[in-house]
């Protein structure tokens, strides 16, 4: 077994923290490592360091190397740009030279999981069932009729395997409407899509030549011949889709694709309102809800990292620097203090933020690469 860690994503909507120079799968947001340190980390001893491979842009591979010292210097892979995880996902299959029936984990680099123990085991399961040659998803139970997941609806019964219910895919749903995301869960059949995928070698490469010739045609061409630094000659041309579109929708259709229902406490920290709810949860875990020194504070009202004090506020979080922030009687509230960028916005509009991230990066001014945890 090998693993695949995907570190290609921008986390614009962590703006102005994360940043194109460093963004989100090599910042500290929860706990002494980066996420994706905590991605490699938390694989042991299921995978070991040295079958673990990270894929990500060319311009953060020495970030990559520097954050991952353990990863042999073979196993990082540098993309010429992001195509996002359909071309990522070629790229791993065809240039990982490992025999074709080992079975291959592919999971995001930015990801918070509680409880880690509870994904390896879903791991280990998941992987049985690839054996088989079925293209395996996990899927997150839902706590609430999220809008900004997609969905994995299960095709009943219930295969047993490992002492836990696995099923065939029916259909994935993209982002639904509240209304049509209560109906799914209404079903006890949807989970959320968390983008952590198994399957064999020999699977996905078939799967990515029926659904996405396109894709993965230039990249087997280019890995085959061994000179991977003409990869920059056909990523342009590249479609830019996920692999989910590309492959995982149209085999489900076929009935090739198998879920693992999961429930390990799961982000994707795909927002400030996201890592919020995340260092919440942290906060009812640890044993101390006290100030802990100038490096934060935790508690039922707000949440907060860096030289900040709070009164009165609730369910808000505040990320300072080295200035005092001082926050009072706020409520549902976002504060980020970078050097560069101040930002404060309604938690319920937190997704917003990715919006004027692209918009200051298309005036390219310059961007914070401050760190922090809490």
């Amino acid at each position: 077994m090998f693993a695949v860690v995907l570190a290609g994503g921008g986390g614009t909507r962590l703006w102005p923290l994360s940043t194109p120079e460093r963004p989100k799968p090599f910042l500290r947001l929860i706990g002494d490592e980066t996420l994706i340190q905590r991605s490699v980390i938390r694989l042991a001893p299921l995978v070991d360091a040295a079958d673990v491979y990270i894929v990500t842009d060319r311009r953060y591979l020495d970030l990559a190397r520097e954050q991952l010292p353990a990863i042999p210097e073979s196993n990082f892979l540098g993309e010429p740009m992001g195509r996002n995880t359909a071309a990522a996902v070629a790229l791993a299959a065809e240039a990982i030279d490992r025999p074709a029936d080992e079975v291959m984990l592919v999971l995001p680099a930015d990801a918070h999981i509680a409880d880690e123990a509870g994904l390896r085991a879903a791991l280990a399961v998941a992987a049985d069932v690839a054996a088989g040659g079925s293209l395996v998803t996990l899927g997150v139970a839902p706590d609430r009729p999220e809008t900004g997941y997609g969905y994995v609806l299960a095709r009943p019964p219930a295969r047993i395997v490992g002492g836990r219910e696995t099923y065939v895919v029916d259909r994935f749903v993209e982002k639904p409407t509240l209304e049509r995301a209560e109906e799914l869960i209404a079903t006890r059949l949807a989970s959320w899509n968390a983008g952590i995928f198994v399957w064999t070698r020999a699977a996905i490469r078939d799967r990515l030549s029926r659904h996405s010739p396109e894709i993965v045609g230039p990249i087997r061409a280019i890995c085959s011949s061994g000179a991977t630094e003409g990869l920059g000659t056909v990523y342009p041309s590249l479609r830019a889709t996920s692999i989910d579109y590309a492959v995982m929708e149209p085999a489900s259709l076929e009935g090739a694709v198998a879920v693992v229902p999961i429930d390990v406490g799961w982000s994707d920290l795909g927002s400030w309102a996201a890592l919020r709810d995340a260092w919440q949860e942290a906060s009812r875990a640890s044993a101390s809800r006290a100030w802990t020194g100038d490096t934060g504070a935790y508690g039922a009202g707000a949440v907060g990292i860096g030289n900040m004090r709070d009164l009165g506020s609730s369910n808000s979080l505040v990320l300072a620097g080295d200035r005092l922030v001082v926050t009072i009687g706020l409520d549902n509230t976002i504060v980020v203090d970078t050097p560069e960028a101040l930002l404060i916005c309604s938690a319920d509009h937190s997704q917003e933020v990715r919006a004027i991230a692209e918009e200051m990066a298309r005036s390219r001014k310059p961007a914070p690469t401050m760190e922090t945890k809490p």
